[in-house]
């Protein structure tokens, strides 16, 4: 049994990486847990170094990455130079403010002396997706490291590489042994770690689905688990918007990484009074882009990462026109060898279809006409899902009066959503619980420990 790199454009198998057998993997593990304590005796600051040096091979080999990652799961060559740096800054961010976030707390008591020392909490098992290979490990390894835990990666089993050269790099910053382990396993395994004693905490990126399965595992060995799952982002168009603004938002947050994003907008959400004009431009917009190979540094709509996601995703397009939704531009699979599909644009979704009730995660944008802000609202919270959102209006007061009120985990007024370090980032309802980044992403990985001294 291997886990196999396939390249989304020529569908050819790369390389194949021997799956562990339990002998190996409970070795690994009884290694990590010998090695984690020390790691958690040392300070912060000298925590702090080891990550500061981790950025610096990231930009040193940021090429290289960048070009394991186009070809293992078709991102665009600057998309994905673009994540390694984004890595980067996130080592460098909480190798600056970990100290700041973790210092204890003195508490006002009626006697005595009290705090709050904030300590790590053993192992944490990272489950991890394809689509940001680097970026969504690293914005979880990273607080769960500095803040005194050791890491196993369990990535995605379509990008093995990639998960091979993050272990790589932590190795390469004198990361010490055992500290930050890659895991070849099966899905199928991963509530033998889960169980294992040294794993106390496990953190999960993926679906829905994922999500459930992993928490129930969890549940059952009383470990504490963060998920950040899948979305269905609302991009709210009011009359009063900025309409080319929004429309050239649209088009980054819709397709980005071939619209492989939890947090791209996928339900377009606008009032009558502006939805042709909208749907117009946005259709316009959409032509320009230029589907190939994600090596070629003119191409701006990369490949889908598999065949069979790219097949699903085409299914619920024709699921979703079979019940009246309107083709405006795309939709077709094209005649060429890879997981390509087109950008596409459907008009006039409504409740029941595919296009308005699931995720459709890849280059599909669907625009659901509503009366007016009232409305607006009522079909952004009708989704089980709440990550991300945004909306578009010239009135920035009446723009923050409705973010408030959109049942999500962020909402943007008149910008693009996305995951920041300084910025608390995680979802609600279906999308999973806890948070990652700044402050509260960092104190998800430790122990709110009271002391209290006469």
């Amino acid at each position: 049994m291997s886990l196999v790199s396939v390249n989304p454009v020529t569908s050819q198998v790369v390389k194949k990486f021997k799956v562990w057998q339990q002998a190996q993997l409970k070795s690994v593990l009884d290694e990590v847990a010998i090695a984690a304590p020390h790691w958690a005796a040392r300070s912060i600051d000298e925590r702090a170094r080891y990550l500061t040096n981790v950025a610096v091979k990231l930009r040193e080999q940021q090429e290289t990455l960048a070009q394991i990652a186009s070809l293992e799961m078709g991102k665009l060559i600057a998309e994905s130079r673009a994540e390694v740096e984004k890595c980067a800054r996130v080592c460098e961010y909480y190798a600056e403010y970990s100290s700041q976030f973790l210092q204890p707390e003195v508490i006002d008591s009626d006697a005595g002396k009290s705090y709050v020392a904030y300590q790590p909490l053993g192992t944490v098992l990272a489950v991890m997706p394809w689509n940001f290979p680097f970026w969504q490990l690293f914005r979880c390894a990273v607080p769960a490291l500095i803040s005194g835990n050791a890491v196993l990666l369990k990535h995605a089993s379509n990008v093995p590489q990639c998960a091979h050269a993050i272990e790589k790099i932590f190795k390469a910053a004198d990361l010490p042994k055992n500290i930050f382990r890659t895991l070849d396993i099966k899905a199928k395994q991963v509530a033998d770690v889960i169980s294992h004693d040294c794993v106390q905490m496990v953190a999960l990126t993926g679906s829905e689905n994922a999500g459930r399965k992993v928490a129930a595992m969890a549940g059952s060995n009383l470990k504490k688990t963060v998920l950040e799952l899948g979305g269905a982002d609302a991009f709210i168009v009011l009359e009063d918007a900025e309409i080319d603004l929004a429309v050239e938002t649209a088009l980054v947050s819709r397709f980005l990484n071939a619209g492989q994003s939890c947090i791209a907008a996928k339900r377009f959400i606008i009032v009558d009074a502006v939805a042709d004009l909208f749907v117009n431009r946005l259709k316009h917009a959409i032509e320009t882009l230029k589907m190939g190979p994600p090596l070629d540094e003119s191409v701006t709509l990369a490949p889908m990462a598999r065949l069979d996601l790219r097949d699903e995703l085409h299914q619920q397009v024709v699921d979703s026109v079979s019940q009246g939704a309107i083709i405006v531009t795309g939709c077709v699979v094209p005649e060429l060898e890879g997981a390509f599909y087109p950008a596409s644009l459907l008009d006039f979704v409504r409740p029941g279809m595919p296009a308005y009730e699931e995720e459709l995660f890849g280059p599909v944008a669907a625009v659901i006409r509503v009366a007016d802000e009232g409305e607006a609202l009522a079909v952004a919270n009708s989704s089980r899902y709440g990550l991300g959102g945004s909306i578009w209006t010239s009135d920035q007061k009446r723009g923050e009066t409705l973010a408030l009120q959109v049942q999500s985990g962020a909402c943007f007024v008149n910008g693009l959503v996305k995951s920041d370090p300084r910025l608390p980032f995680g979802g609600i309802k279906a999308s999973g619980y806890g948070r990652e980044l700044f402050r509260h992403g960092i104190r998800e990985f430790v122990s709110a420990k009271t002391i209290w001294l006469r």
